[in-house]
């Protein structure tokens, strides 16, 4: 069930005409029931799983708050990990262990191979399976109060609004949000509505139509120039930003209408003045979650040089390999970890030499901003491809096929709104980081006529505009 569906636009207002209108007593059960539905839409066995890991950290959860001896606390803990991962491992990673187990067989001259599972991938697993995992850990770790009620803890976990895409909410934000009576607000209704609009119009104007020059071009990249597939990357910088970033603009929003505030996942990401900067604005849900339960408990930079080196490559590379059961992703993640090592030496060179003021110079900083945005850029590749024979390829042909023009898509009139809407984009986002136009429920300093004006423009982009359903790309993940 997408977002740009009548299916969840009658959804979710059902729901919140029954959750607004009874007793407090009945509100999660409410929300338990209708995120198990929003859920079921996809297949209705994949609810199971999600079943099992809210049980499996309830339960944990309960027994580490109970038990004095930290020892069993942590073999308690070490479980309910181990059984929440083995389905997101089973399902998402066991193709990939398959594949890569025959390869070394091969080479070793060996006739057996083993058979694929070729598995369906259960939409979301990756999100409600660390949402989950942050509570047992947060509790373990003393920092949220164990929760007694299964139905509440079972409404966190299966949140519809940001279940299948994120933002990974934690216990200390949303799970104690649910417990306090939510009337409905007039307020939280509009500025929910306001960024749900936001939210579509990226996805289904934007992201879309960008999809449909980016899928062609990367679906055959040695049937392309140089020149076209440096375009496609561009576009599919646009594209996974307006896609992913729509979807959590539309969880936010859906989810402000209710009376909750999820965290901010994205804040204007490629206005970035350095790679570290960049993961604090993308994906923040997820860069926050891997600092706090991966980073840090390594130790973070108060460890010896190497180490951090160690940690920082470990980060980033289990980052890559969350995205995808693939080298390409495991790369782009290992492309982002370097990115911050040539970062810091760069900034330690740049001390040593006695130039460090050099990073407050204007020409310096957009220096900084658009070798980000052209780094990230490059990364994509990777992310995108199909394969990283692929990913070899565009690179290849990028520095050396510039013989040929450069394509226009399947219609010209598509490419010219393609470059219209990254526009409009970057112009909106200036004005977001300028501090004129909302971000994030921050106040705008347009008339609210204006701002009211914008969002029925929108509506009017969609309605003209909006291309036909597409899933999200992080639904895969």
């Amino acid at each position: 069930m997408l977002f740009n569906s009548w299916q969840f636009i009658f959804l979710f207002s059902v729901t919140a005409v029954f959750y607004f209108n009874s007793p407090y007593r009945l509100r999660m059960p409410i929300l338990l029931v209708s995120s198990y539905i929003f859920y079921m839409y996809w297949r209705w066995d994949f609810a199971v799983i999600m079943l099992l890991v809210s049980i499996t950290n309830y339960l944990a959860g309960r027994f580490i708050a109970n038990e004095k001896s930290r020892i069993r606390k942590k073999r308690c803990l070490l479980l309910a990990v181990a059984i929440s991962l083995v389905p997101l491992f089973y399902f998402k990673y066991g193709d990939f262990f398959l594949e890569n187990l025959n390869v070394l067989l091969s080479v070793s001259s060996s006739e057996k191979q083993f058979s694929y599972l070729n598995l369906v991938l259960p939409v979301g697993i990756s999100f409600f399976t660390f949402q989950a995992l942050s509570y047992s850990l947060d509790v373990y770790f003393g920092k949220t109060p164990v929760e007694r009620n299964f139905v509440r803890f079972g409404a966190f976990v299966a949140f519809f609004p940001q279940l299948v895409a994120g933002p990974i909410e934690r216990s200390s934000n949303l799970l104690e949000q649910l417990k306090a009576p939510r009337r409905f607000n007039r307020n939280y209704f509009l500025q929910g509505s306001k960024l749900f609009v936001w939210g579509l119009f990226k996805k289904v104007v934007i992201a879309d139509r960008l999809a449909l020059y980016v899928d062609k071009v990367f679906e055959s990249p040695d049937a392309y120039s140089g020149l076209t597939l440096i375009i496609a990357t561009l576009f599919f910088a646009f594209q996974i930003y307006c896609d992913f970033s729509g979807y959590s603009d539309m969880a936010i929003g859906a989810a402000r209408i209710l009376g909750f505030k999820l965290m901010q996942n994205f804040n204007l990401p490629y206005f970035s003045k350095s790679i570290s900067d960049f993961w604090r604005r993308w994906h923040i849900s997820l860069s926050s979650w891997f600092g706090d339960y991966l980073y840090r408990p390594l130790g973070g930079s108060r460890v010896s040089y190497i180490k951090w080196i160690r940690n920082i490559l470990l980060v980033f590379l289990v980052s890559g390999f969350w995205h995808g059961a693939a080298w390409t992703f495991i790369i782009w993640g290992g492309l982002h970890a370097f990115y911050y090592f040539m970062e810091s030496w760069g900034d330690v060179f740049l001390k040593r030499v006695g130039k460090v003021e050099l990073k407050k110079s204007m020409v310096y900083r957009i220096f900084k901003v658009v070798s980000v945005f052209v780094s990230v850029c490059y990364a994509w590749i990777y992310f995108r491809a199909n394969s990283l024979q692929d990913a070899f390829l565009i690179t290849e042909k990028i520095f050396t096929d510039w013989s040929q023009g450069w394509f226009f898509g399947g219609s010209t009139v598509t490419y010219v709104l393609s470059w219209f809407f990254i526009m409009l984009l970057v112009i909106v986002q200036i004005l977001q980081y300028k501090g004129y136009s909302s971000l994030y429920f921050s106040k705008s300093k347009f008339h609210p006529i204006i701002e009211y004006g914008w969002t029925v423009v929108l509506l009017l982009g969609i309605s003209l505009l909006g291309l036909s359903s597409k899933s999200f790309i992080y639904f895969q993940f």
